[in-house]
């Protein structure tokens, strides 16, 4: 019999350290999204269904808790992803005309972890603009990450960028059922050869080579230009390669420190998006620290099919990779029942200032704070000294 206490698996409690981490870097990305015009949304954990995983793909479907709710019966799921939420919101709640930008942050739970490490509950941070089909908006949800991670303190950024209208472009014209694509797109994106030539078998002869030679189209900006001669002059891939560039040119000359690589076989997420996508390391892990990108379709079953582009993180998988902050400063003080103590201690704390009471019969125990200063009492008033 298990203890009472333990947890299921890759769910953990975050503890003091952590999340003082975790909850500063919330505070920050929101605050910089802010200042790119991003306005805050909380969508609930809790939705029906249907609602929930409308125009996601079997992927999301797979990770979703479900549950029955008791008041009306019907089915309702916890969010794995806050995306189709905030489409929802788009397309029904503002019902704008124009460009809206919107951001949140909020956990999400996972049926399955998405690796051996990983947790099932991230606190999943996001930014989305909605009514822009232009690669300005591209562009600026790209800028809001790196910005996100610099805020963040992470260094040694590593950017890939892929675009999910090249594969369609390269089985254009070619009938395949679902299941049968699901495993081409697993097998480009593992860049397994082997699997694909049997995937293949029946294709083309065309398609089959460019499938062959999609699986080497990675690395840096001279991929684009192999890519113009190895693939099919399809409008899709055209336009793809097209945008490639013009975002590699404009990220160049605003983060010339930047590594900028490309990965033509990325196929996360290949149900979702519809354009451009990225990914964001920190060039320490094989681990994406943020994914986005184009996903056009996201709010055509909400009955407004708006171009759609953004990006999320998980912060606690970011609070792992980003620089470590020195603990705020605090004042020590005595507990104690002078009137003119706990007016001292209110004005202090009124001023912004941690102020940690040392309760009776605690004065020699260490401090989580690092308190470098105290207040005393000198002169018949009560003053902060250093320590």
């Amino acid at each position: 019999m298990s203890s009472a206490w333990l947890l299921p698996e890759h769910i953990a409690d975050v503890l003091p350290a952590e999340a003082r981490r975790i909850e500063e870097l919330r505070r920050s990305l929101l605050d910089v999204a802010r200042g790119y015009g991003f306005e805050l949304v909380m969508p609930p954990l809790l939705e029906h269904l249907e609602s929930l995983l409308s125009g996601t793909g079997r992927e999301l479907n797979l990770k979703t808790f479900k549950l029955v709710d008791q008041l009306s019966g019907r089915t309702l799921g916890v969010r794995a992803d806050t995306t189709p939420q905030v489409a929802r919101i788009d397309a029904h709640l503002l019902n704008r005309r124009g460009v809206t930008r919107l951001c949140y942050c909020g956990p999400i739970v996972h049926t399955r972890p998405d690796g051996l490490h990983a947790t099932r509950e991230p606190l999943q941070l996001g930014a989305e603009i909605y009514g822009h089909a232009g690669l300005e908006a591209d562009l600026e949800v790209l800028e809001l990450a790196l910005d996100c991670l610099k805020a963040a303190g992470v260094t040694e950024l590593v950017l890939d960028l892929g675009d999910a209208r090249i594969l369609r472009g390269v089985m254009a014209g070619v009938a395949v059922d679902a299941a049968r694509m699901s495993e081409l797109v697993a097998a480009v994106g593992s860049k397994d050869a082997s699997a694909l030539d049997a995937l293949a078998q029946g294709f083309p002869e065309s398609t089959q080579l460019a499938l062959k030679r999609l699986l080497s189209l990675y690395g840096g900006a001279e991929v684009l230009e192999q890519a113009k001669q190895q693939l099919p002059a399809h409008p899709q891939i055209t336009a793809a390669l097209a945008d490639l560039a013009w975002l590699h040119s404009h990220l160049q000359r605003a983060y010339p420190t930047l590594n900028i690589g490309f990965d033509l076989c990325d196929m996360s997420g290949n149900a979702y998006y519809t354009g451009v996508r990225f990914a964001v390391y920190d060039g320490m892990s094989s681990d994406a620290l943020v994914r986005g990108g184009r996903y056009d379709e996201v709010g055509a079953v909400f009955g407004r099919n708006r171009p759609a582009v953004g990006f999320s993180l998980d912060l606690k998988s970011l609070a792992g990779s980003a620089s470590r902050q020195p603990l705020r400063a605090a004042v020590r003080a005595p507990w104690g029942e002078d009137p003119e103590l706990r007016a001292a201690v209110r004005q202090l704390r009124e001023q912004g200032e941690t102020v940690v009471c040392i309760l009776p019969g605690h004065e020699h125990e260490g401090e989580e704070f690092a308190c470098d200063r105290e207040l005393v009492a000198a002169g018949g008033r009560w003053v902060v000294r250093a320590l």
